[in-house]
């Protein structure tokens, strides 16, 4: 159809104008030549950050799901015309964590859908080559009230890839956010629906979710970062 024709095509632009101004791996203009990035898997290979604390655990991961699909069905006046679209790496997983918590408060399934935002991404020229996983939305968006989901609002620099993504796809009615966690230091004039903790932090420090479902355990965890790293969502199962 025209969107994912749309959507391939833009693909195909930003993997051509990636090819041409970097190889496997790209060294950045850092005091420490070893902070390197690699392209390949798309996460940075001197990922030696050190767990300062954890500000969510398994049971204060699922109260707060739950609290955010009651808060998201009183908004929206019950599950009529929603639909849930999770940003991967783990938003996606959230959304359906929310699904199936909004299926066992109102009986009704809402349509799930994940979403990669990977070529929309204003940075991925600059520090890495997007690991790409691959949108998958089975219904139309048109008309919709989505509800976007990620595991953690920071700049707001993946929200609004999120957005543009999501415009190439169809037009929704009205598009909401819900964040597991939002961290504050905003770049963009962004703002959560729905936040399931408010977890202040430092520039220097990065904030991540784990999921049994992908990880192991469940977790928000906030991290020291070494200088010249840059916050980023934990690779998927420890890779």
């Amino acid at each position: 159809n025209d969107a994912g024709s749309l959507v391939a095509r833009r693909a195909f632009s930003f993997a051509r104008a990636a090819a041409r101004s970097s190889r496997k791996t790209r060294t950045r203009g850092f005091a420490d030549s070893s902070v390197r990035t690699d392209l390949t898997k798309g996460v940075c290979m001197n990922d030696e950050s050190m767990v300062k604390s954890i500000c969510m655990d398994a049971d204060d991961i699922e109260r707060a799901v739950t609290r955010m699909a009651h808060q998201i069905l009183e908004a929206n006046k019950g599950a009529d015309n929603l639909a849930l679209v999770g940003i991967v790496t783990r938003g996606d997983l959230l959304a359906k964590m929310l699904v199936h918590k909004i299926e066992e408060i109102e009986g009704v399934k809402v349509p799930l859908g994940k979403l990669d935002i990977s070529f929309y991404r204003d940075d991925f020229l600059t520090y890495l080559s997007p690991e790409v996983h691959g949108t998958h939305i089975p219904f139309s968006l048109d008309g919709k009230t989505v509800v976007l989901i990620d595991d953690v609002l920071y700049t707001g620099r993946t929200i609004r890839a999120a957005l543009d993504a999501l415009m190439d796809l169809g037009r929704p009615a009205s598009i909401q956010l819900a964040v597991l966690v939002d961290r504050g230091h905003r770049e963009l004039p962004i703002r959560a629906d729905y936040v399931g903790k408010n977890v202040p932090s430092s520039r220097d420090e990065n904030v991540r979710l784990f999921l049994e479902e992908v990880d192991g355990t469940s977790a928000v965890e906030i991290l020291d970062m070494k200088p010249g790293d840059r916050a980023h969502a934990a690779p998927l199962g420890g890779e």
